[in-house]
């Protein structure tokens, strides 16, 4: 639906995926999954008013949501490819969640969402395949760490969840 005039003008269009067993989402499965359904809650933000929601103890806009999940999806990469060289990964020090900088009030727009859509398509398709490529580990023991199909769960929970934080803009009737 058109968000100026309200017109049955059509959505952007999804990434097609198709599921082995969509009732039952395997870790490669989940995390792309989780990126599409972050996308089509952003289009919901173009025109955004520029009233943020208070949540997790700090504001949020849309252009903090979608840094949170791109930033998100690097930090499990980094994790995921830390476990596999065996090394330790660079910790995340910075903590943006709790941050909202001052480029993240600025106006949300189709070319917003186009740039993120790139770049969150891009990352999940990357976390995907490496997952893909990690299939016999997925529940391999990892210690105090959490095991792939975890780190793949939670990656889509708190896309999720960022997702949900900024409001849609309301659409004004003609």
């Amino acid at each position: 639906m058109c968000l100026t005039c309200g017109c049955s003008e059509p959505k952007r269009a999804r990434r097609d995926l198709s599921f082995a067993d969509p009732a039952a989402l395997q870790p490669d499965e989940i995390v792309l999954k989780a990126g599409e359904d972050a996308l089509a809650y952003a289009e919901t933000w173009i025109g955004w008013s520029g009233a943020a929601v208070m949540s997790f103890g700090n504001a949020w806009t849309p252009h903090k949501a979608l840094r949170r999940i791109t930033d998100h999806f690097i930090d499990h990469l980094c994790q995921i490819e830390a476990r596999v060289a065996r090394v330790r990964p660079v910790p995340d020090e910075w903590r943006g969640r709790s941050v909202t900088l001052s480029t993240d009030w600025a106006p949300f727009s189709e070319q917003d969402l186009d740039e993120a859509t790139a770049r969150i398509r891009r990352l999940a398709q990357l976390s995907a395949l490496r997952l893909q490529a990690l299939r016999d580990e997925w529940d391999a023991d990892a210690g105090a760490e959490w095991t792939l199909r975890a780190i793949a769960q939670h990656l889509a929970d708190a896309t999720a969840t960022y997702a949900s934080r900024p409001p849609a803009t309301p659409i004004m009737p003609s």
